[in-house]
């Protein structure tokens, strides 16, 4: 399964793509909106972990402009506040994580788990 990880933060980009390749994981990362829109349209990820806020484009204007697509999109963020999550289905979100993670572990069943159930 191909999994893309869009954070402007470079742990939480290195520690979510060793665990998921660990798991078996075709892992891709990008680190802005902008990367991660370009690298979205080369490799046609089955499942997306995009953060909200990030230089270039937030996170919802990734999901605007590659609409429609195929991909089960899970959000990441600390302002979990200002997204709401059902305002967002349309585009393909599944879930939203809030930052920081306590147990990335956790938040890893969590991913996985959602992916397997929508």
């Amino acid at each position: 399964m191909r999994l893309l990880i869009v954070d402007d933060e470079p742990l939480v980009r290195r520690s979510l793509e060793r665990i998921f390749a660990k798991e078996g994981f075709e892992v891709q990362s990008a680190e802005d909106g902008i990367a991660g829109l370009k690298m979205w349209q080369e490799i046609g990820p089955d499942v997306v972990l995009l953060d909200v806020l990030m230089p270039g484009l937030t996170g919802p204007q990734v999901l605007q402009k590659i609409y429609p697509h195929k991909a089960k999109v899970i959000l990441m963020s600390a302002y979990s506040g200002e997204y709401e999550l059902e305002s967002l289905r349309h585009l393909g979100v599944i879930d939203f994580i809030s930052k920081p993670f306590g147990d990335v572990f956790e938040v890893v069943k969590r991913i996985k788990e959602r992916i397997r159930n929508p």
